[in-house]
C-alpha cells in the first residue's frame, strides 16, 4: 500500500522500495558510476535485479526479519544494492564508518547484535575476523561484491518478506558519533524515514535528467536520504569515483543538478578562486566588488548603473565557478555545521543556491530546511512538515512528531534522557527561534564552558568566528572552569603553503600536516622535542600574524568575556586516526584537551 503526500506517493515501507521504483522508472538511469577511466550506468530495472539478487542471497544465508546486517564499506553502487537488499529482506541495516577504529567497529558490531556483516574487501572483512570473539552474534562475514553471487533462494519468498514489513518496523541502526563516548545505535522505523520523505520531497525539485553527485559516505544518514529521495523522483545517483582530491575535478564532468556536501568542499572552491584573484595586481578589491554586486542581483536589487559591471563580472567570474560544478547545479545542500557567510555571498553570487538544513540522526535527519520556496541565510530554515519545534527555558531545541526515532537500541536509560513523556526529543542543541519561524542553531548545550568567573560560553560561536579564515583548518575554545577563554588552532596546509607561494615565504616542507595515526611510534603532544617545533610554520612570524589577525577579526564580532586572550597553533590537524575527531569528523573535545594538556597549560601561563 503507498502513502501520499499530493502528487509525490512513495512505497509503504522501504523494503518495497526498488520494485516500487522499478515499476514507475524501469528504462530511466537510476545510478552512474566510475568503473576504470570510463563512467557506466544502471537502469532502475538493473537495481531492483542486484537488489533482488542480494536480499535473495541474504535469505538464503539465513537472515531473518529484524535481524541486524553491518555493512562496512566504501560509497559505490554496491552499498545501495546491500542497503535496499537487507530492507527487502525485512531486515535491519546497521551502517558502520570503514574508518572507524577498532573499539568503535567492535562495539558497534556487538552491541547492535548483528549477525552478518558485509565487507568491502578482504582487509575489512580481516578486521571484522579478528574481532570474532567479542561478537557472540556474528554468524556470517562476507564480502559485498560476492553477495548477489549466492543468491539461493527464489524471488517470490523475497517479494513475501518484503510485503510482510509494516511501517513500524525498524528500517536502520545508525550509531552516533560518540564525541562523549561510545556511540549509540539510534533505531529508525520505516515509517520515521517515509516521514522525511514526505516532508521534503515537495522542497526538492528533481526527477527524470536531473543527476545527484554522491560524494558523502553512505554510513552517513544524510548520504542515505539523498539516495531514497533522488531514486524516488527518477533522478539520476552519481557516485564520485573513489578519490576525495577528485571531487572538484569530476562535478565538471558529471555536470550534476544536485549537490549535498558538507560546508568544507564550498569553503574550499571559494578559497581556490580568492587565491587565483589574489594573485593579481588589485585581485582581491575586483573580486570582492563582484560579489557584492553579484549579491545585489541575487537579492534583485542591482541598480541599472551597474548592470555593465554585473555582465562583466558574469564572464570573468560567475559564469566560470557556475562552471566548476559543471553548470548545471540548480541545488545544493549542507548541514553538520554552518558554512562560512562569506562563502555564501560568493556561492549567491556566481548564481549557486546553496541551502543549509539541520536535523540530527535521532529525528531520522532532519528537522529545519531551506529550501527555494523559503531561505533565511544564517539560519538551518523552518520546521519541515509535520515536525513540531519549541525551545526550552534554558535554549534548548526540542522537537516532535512523525520523523522522532522510538529509542536506542538496548539502551533504556539513554532512551529516557533523550526523548521526555510528551515525545520531545531534546536535542541537545541551542538555538533560537526568530518571529517568522526561522530556526538559528547558537551552540551545543553540553559544551557550554563556564569560566572561574561564572561566565557561560558558547565555543561554537568563537570557534567559527576564527575558522572563517581560510589559513585556519579547526579552532578550539578552552575555558571551563579558567579565569578566561584561549583557543587551539591547526593551520590549512594547502592555504599556508599557496600564501607562502605569492607572498615569496620560505616554509619547512616536512613539518607533520596530519595527527598521529600510531600511538607506539608517534610521540604524544608533551613528547614533541623542540627541533619538530622550530620547523613547523607556526614559529614562522608571518605565519603567526596570519592567526593573530584571524584571532582578532573573531573576537571583534564576540562578547568580551567570549573573546581569545590567548592560542597556540598545533603542528597538525585533528584526525579520527588521532582520535581528535569521530568518523563524521565532529570535534571530540575532551581528547583534544588530553592530547594538548601541555599546551594548554602554557596558555594559562603553567
Amino acid at each position: 500500500m503507498d502513502a501520499a503526500d499530493g502528487a509525490r506517493p512513495r512505497p509503504g515501507t522501504l523494503a518495497r522500495f526498488t520494485q516500487w521504483t522499478e515499476e514507475r522508472h524501469g528504462p530511466e538511469t537510476a545510478l552512474r558510476f566510475r568503473a576504470g577511466d570510463a563512467w557506466q550506468t544502471r537502469t532502475y530495472a538493473e537495481l531492483a535485479a542486484e537488489v533482488r539478487a542480494v536480499g535473495c542471497a541474504l535469505l538464503g544465508l539465513g537472515v531473518a526479519a529484524g535481524e541486524r546486517v553491518a555493512v562496512l564499506a566504501e560509497t559505490r553502487p554496491q552499498w545501495t544494492y546491500t542497503h535496499f537488499g537487507v530492507l527487502a529482506a525485512g531486515a535491519v541495516l546497521v551502517p558502520v564508518y570503514p574508518t572507524a577504529g577498532e573499539e568503535e567497529l567492535a562495539w558497534v558490531l556487538a552491541d547492535s547484535e548483528a549477525v552478518l556483516a558485509v565487507c568491502d574487501d578482504a582487509a575489512q572483512a580481516e578486521r571484522v575476523e579478528a574481532l570474532r570473539g567479542k561478537l557472540p552474534h556474528l554468524r556470517e562475514v562476507v564480502l559485498m561484491d560476492a553477495l548477489p553471487e549466492l543468491a539461493s533462494v527464489p524471488e517470490g519468498e523475497l517479494l513475501a518478506r518484503a510485503q510482510a514489513v509494516p511501517p513500524g518496523a525498524d528500517a536502520s541502526v545508525v550509531y552516533t558519533s560518540g564525541t562523549t563516548g561510545l556511540p549509540k545505535g539510534c533505531r529508525l522505523t520505516h515509517a520515521n524515514l517515509g516521514a522525511i520523505q514526505d516532508a521534503t520531497l515537495p522542497l526538492i525539485r528533481g526527477g527524470p535528467g536531473d543527476s545527484t553527485y554522491l560524494y558523502l559516505p553512505l554510513a552517513h544518514l544524510l548520504a542515505q536520504l539523498i539516495q531514497f529521495t533522488t531514486l524516488l523522483e527518477g533522478g539520476e545517483l552519481c557516485y564520485f569515483g573513489g578519490r576525495i582530491e577528485d571531487v572538484l575535478s569530476e562535478l565538471s564532468v558529471v555536470r550534476p543538478t544536485h549537490l549535498p556536501s558538507v560546508p568544507r568542499l564550498f569553503e574550499k572552491l571559494h578559497s581556490v578562486v580568492l587565491s587565483l584573484a589574489e594573485s593579481r595586481e588589485g585581485g582581491r578589491e575586483s573580486f570582492e566588488e563582484a560579489v557584492r554586486v553579484g549579491v545585489l542581483a541575487a537579492e534583485g536589487r542591482l541598480p541599472e548603473s551597474r548592470r555593465e559591471e554585473h555582465a562583466a563580472a558574469e564572464e570573468s567570474l560567475y559564469s566560470l565557478v557556475r562552471g566548476a560544478f559543471g553548470g548545471r547545479l540548480k541545488w545544493a545542500l549542507t548541514g553538520g555545521a554552518p558554512i562560512a557567510p562569506a562563502t555564501l555571498d560568493f556561492l549567491r553570487a556566481c548564481g549557486i543556491a546553496v541551502y543549509e538544513g539541520y536535523g540530527m540522526t535521532e529525528s531520522a535527519g532532519v528537522i529545519s530546511l531551506n529550501h527555494p520556496d523559503a531561505v533565511r541565510h544564517g539560519t538551518v530554515g523552518r520546521p519541515i512538515a509535520g515536525c513540531e519545534v519549541r525551545i526550552a527555558q534554558d535554549g534548548e531545541v526540542l522537537a516532535r512528531g512523525p520523523m522522532v526515532f522510538p529509542g536506542y537500541h538496548a539502551n533504556a536509560s539513554a532512551t529516557s534522557e533523550a526523548l521526555d513523556a510528551e515525545g520531545w526529543l531534546h536535542t541537545g542543541d541551542l538555538g533560537e527561534l526568530d518571529s517568522d519561524g526561522y530556526l538559528r542553531i547558537t551552540g551545543r548545550k553540553k559544551e557550554l564552558i563556564i569560566t572561574s568567573a561564572g561566565k557561560n560560553l558558547t565555543p561554537t560561536e568563537a570557534e567559527f568566528a576564527i575558522q572563517r579564515s581560510r589559513y585556519v583548518s579547526r579552532a578550539v575554545m578552552i575555558g571551563d572552569g579558567r579565569p578566561h577563554p584561549v583557543a587551539l588552532v591547526t593551520l590549512d596546509a594547502e592555504e599556508i603553503a599557496a600564501w607562502a607561494a605569492r607572498e615569496g615565504v620560505t616554509l619547512n616542507d616536512s613539518w607533520p600536516r596530519r595527527g598521529s595515526t600510531d600511538p607506539v611510534t608517534q610521540p604524544s603532544a608533551a613528547e614533541r622535542s623542540a627541533a619538530e617545533r622550530s620547523a613547523h610554520p607556526s614559529t614562522h612570524p608571518a605565519v603567526r600574524a596570519l592567526v593573530e589577525q584571524a584571532v582578532a577579526e573573531a573576537n571583534a564580532t564576540l562578547s568580551r568575556p567570549a573573546r581569545i586572550r590567548a592560542f597556540h597553533i598545533l603542528p597538525e590537524d585533528f584526525t579520527p586516526e588521532a582520535g581528535t575527531l569521530t568518523p563524521t569528523l565532529k570535534l571530540r573535545r575532551k581528547a583534544v584537551s588530553e592530547r594538548y594538556a601541555r599546551e594548554i597549560e602554557a596558555l594559562y601561563g603553567g
